[in-house]
């Protein structure tokens, strides 16, 4: 993981000295969406102004502001193409790899100036950047480049460029504008003249005259009703005085009532001052004629001769009467013969009229047409002339608020200080994932709780890797036990005393009188002194001997109470896991312990405890097996420990090993070797290559397992016990060997590996 991160670290900062610097020029585009003064005022007035600036609209100019006509007016304005500072990539190591590759698989030929104004695009849109800020009308113009001047220049040409573009696009839509406007007024003219053309001789036709904003017929009409209603009302009137007066000619003249009432009511209507003056005249001769009547009797001269002239001014106001009939009668006939008229005329000017209003609804359809044309020729003029306007005084909503310095320190790439943060926590993320996919494919035993996990078996001892170094360090100074100092030196220590038990060293006997042991030769003593299993021995508080002590615990509590569990097997899945160190250490503890001890080499096919003991027997197991020797003359034996060791001295490999181990004469040799012997270790052939551990079901009683640590893959572990059903069935526990007991502590933090390597310097050595 470390390695990963400072890999990332160290690429991260590569790529920060390599990679190009980069100036960023920064220009402040805003889009006012105030109301514009003077000709913008008066073109939104009469209808020809632009709308509102909305959210879509901000956003449709910045992709403009991104357009290739933009960019290729810049490039032109700045003859970009023809600076090497900006067509260079900056000569990065990225770049110059890529340009490298280029040129080797592409021919040869210069560019053209479109390939060379397609690369100046290219270049461009990689170092504009163009933003909207917030929610604003502010537009945001940024351009990289390798110099901080080009990088302003570029930026405020962008600015100014998409200015120049929005006015020369609004002179043009104006122009553009402008022309149709002008054709369509035309049309719109001639429009409004046929229309108004055509009212006119529809008027004409169908006799329409207007008088006062009325036509002729509704004025005629309202004239002509108003005197028949004045001749209804004369009629009726004249008919009225008519019929009273009538009334009085047929009633009795000789009445007095008559002439008193009636002729009263006469002659205030109709206010004749003759009668009102014989009606008078009368009532004063009545009066008088009471009056002499009560005075001088109603049959006086005088009163006879007011009665005759009282008859005879009835008489006038009769006459009178008759005479005002008839000049009534004759107003009657007036008026009749009016309303008559009248009515005639009424009648005929609503037949007109009729007529006039058939009429008059084509009439108006003609007038709303020419209306409608006039209005929308005016419209369409008051168009044309802002139009005409505006190409003289083009506006635009855009203006820059802030141009691009080149003076200020505006440097933004590679950013350092980011590049290096994202590295480290890149490189520490990444590290992780490596971690965690290397932890799913190691497939191997690092911890005893693995080994218990996947073989099923008790872990009897984690045994920690010893240099050969340290073990002639402390196999050439005799008679003394070694331990580490704090930085590794051996310092010694007085030696135990001789006598029997754990951590004594045994001198050599013989065999007591009678026995059948071998006797002991001077041409046949192992020399064990720089073997790694003489550690146990050499160094007995070290981690190495305790894990061999706890194996022989093991093995001891197996054996108790059962006489036959004496031949313990080792083996390994593969070669090289340190099996026959196993065997050769377990031995020496075992034969140290004052038990009578056999190592036999039973790995036929490669035996290395021969080599390495032994290389000048000319005799050992497979001798004794076919009868060419007795094992009490093949037997050498450790004259510190006393420890007896059957060597299998061959000449040639043997292709039957499995047959030699299976047959009867092994058989009667082991049964012979277990009265001799209370503990035979024997050391097997790996698992995997040969079948040779499975023909030593009549050997050995139990098997001990050896797995290097950090080397043995689970899976070879696990099908080679399935293919041995004889190893699995009797299989006492397995043994973590070669183990680095720090690294070790690491992957089982709180299991008995950390404690036991942590606490055991307060009673064993200090590796």
């Amino acid at each position: 993981m470390i390695f990963t991160l400072l890999l990332c670290i160290c690429l991260a900062g590569v790529y920060v000295f390599t990679a190009p610097k980069r100036y960023t020029g920064t220009a402040i585009l805003m889009i006012d969406s105030r109301k514009m003064q003077g000709l913008q005022t008066q073109a939104q007035t009469n209808g020809g102004g632009d709308n509102p600036i909305d959210s879509a609209m901000v956003d449709s100019q910045v992709e403009l502001l991104k357009s290739e006509a933009i960019a290729s007016k810049v490039i032109k304005d700045l003859k970009l193409v023809e600076s090497p500072e900006f067509m260079s990539d900056g000569g990065g190591v990225l770049s110059s790899i890529s340009d490298a590759i280029y040129r080797l698989f592409s021919e040869s030929k210069p560019p053209t100036e479109e390939q060379l104004l397609r690369g100046a695009l290219a270049r461009f849109a990689s170092g504009l950047s163009i933003k909207r800020v917030g929610v604003s009308y502010v537009i945001e113009i940024a351009f990289q480049a390798l110099s901080q001047e080009q990088a302003a220049q570029i930026a405020n040409a962008v600015a100014d460029g998409y200015i120049v573009d929005s006015l020369e696009s609004k002179y043009q839509a104006s122009r553009r504008a402008a022309v149709w406007l002008q054709d369509r007024l035309k049309e719109l003219r001639s429009q409004a003249s046929t229309a108004e053309r055509a009212v006119a001789d529809f008027k004409a036709k169908n006799n329409i005259v207007d008088a006062g904003g009325r036509l002729l017929t509704e004025q005629q009409l309202a004239e002509i009703n108003t005197s028949l209603t004045t001749a209804r009302s004369q009629r009726a009137e004249a008919q009225a005085k008519l019929e009273r007066i009538t009334t009085i000619l047929n009633a009795d003249t000789e009445d007095s009532t008559v002439i008193l009432n009636d002729l009263a009511t006469v002659s205030e209507t109709m206010a004749n001052p003759v009668i009102t003056k014989l009606r008078q005249t009368y009532l004063d001769y009545n009066a008088k004629q009471a009056d002499w009547s009560n005075r001088y009797g109603s049959t006086h001269l005088a009163v006879v001769n007011l009665r005759n002239q009282m008859r005879e001014i009835r008489r006038s106001i009769i006459d009178e009467l008759r005479r005002t009939a008839e000049v009534y009668k004759s107003d009657l006939e007036i008026a009749k013969a009016r309303e008559e008229s009248s009515q005639k005329s009424l009648n005929d000017t609503i037949a007109v009229s009729n007529n006039t209003s058939q009429a008059q609804i084509v009439l108006r359809d003609l007038e709303s047409n020419a209306q409608s044309a006039r209005a929308l020729s005016d419209n369409f003029l008051q168009l044309y002339m802002v139009s005409v306007q505006q190409q003289s005084f083009p506006i635009t909503e855009a203006r820059v608020i802030t141009q691009a310095a080149s003076t200020l320190p505006n440097k933004t790439s590679p950013k350092t200080t980011l590049i290096l943060l994202a590295a480290f926590v890149g490189g520490s993320v990444l590290a992780g994932i490596v971690a965690i996919l290397l932890d799913m494919m190691d497939r191997v035993f690092r911890t005893a709780s693995q080994v218990e996990q996947f073989v099923q078996t008790s872990c009897l001892a984690s045994i920690p890797v010893i240099e050969q170094g340290v073990v002639n360090a402390i196999s050439a100074l005799p008679g003394k036990a070694w331990r580490f100092g704090k930085r590794g030196r051996p310092k010694p220590q007085q030696a135990p005393p001789k006598y029997g038990g754990f951590g004594t060293t045994l001198p050599l006997q013989g065999p007591e009188p009678g026995s059948s042991q071998p006797q002991p030769h001077r041409d046949r003593l192992l020399s064990t002194a720089e073997s790694v299993g003489r550690y146990v021995i050499n160094a007995p508080f070290s981690r190495f001997a305790e894990g061999f002590r706890s194996i022989k615990l093991a093995s001891d509590l197996a054996n108790y109470g059962s006489a036959s569990n004496k031949v313990l097997g080792i083996t390994s899945a593969l070669p090289n896991e340190g099996k026959s160190t196993i065997s050769e250490a377990l031995a020496q503890t075992l034969a140290q312990s004052g038990c009578r001890t056999l190592l036999i080499d039973g790995d036929i096919r490669n035996p290395s405890l021969t080599a390495r003991f032994t290389p000048a027997a000319q005799v050992g197991l497979i001798h004794v097996i076919v009868g060419q020797a007795d094992w009490r003359n093949v037997v050498w034996i450790d004259p510190q420990t006393n420890l007896h060791f059957l060597p299998c001295a061959i000449t040639s490999r043997f292709s039957n090993s499995s047959d030699l181990l299976a047959s009867q004469q092994m058989e009667k040799l082991f049964q012979e070797l277990r009265q001799h012997y209370d503990r035979i270790v024997l050391d097997l052939s790996p698992l995997a290559p040969v079948v040779d551990v499975r023909a030593t079901r009549g050997l050995a009683d139990s098997y001990i397992l050896v797995i290097e640590w950090a080397k043995s893959k689970v899976d070879i572990v696990e099908r080679v016990l399935s293919e041995t059903p004889v190893v699995r069935e009797r299989l006492l526990g397995a043994v973590l060997n070669k183990v680095n007991v720090s690294v070790m502590s690491r992957y089982d933090t709180y299991g008995a590996a950390y404690y036991r390597n942590r606490y055991y310097k307060r009673y064993g050595y200090v590796d």
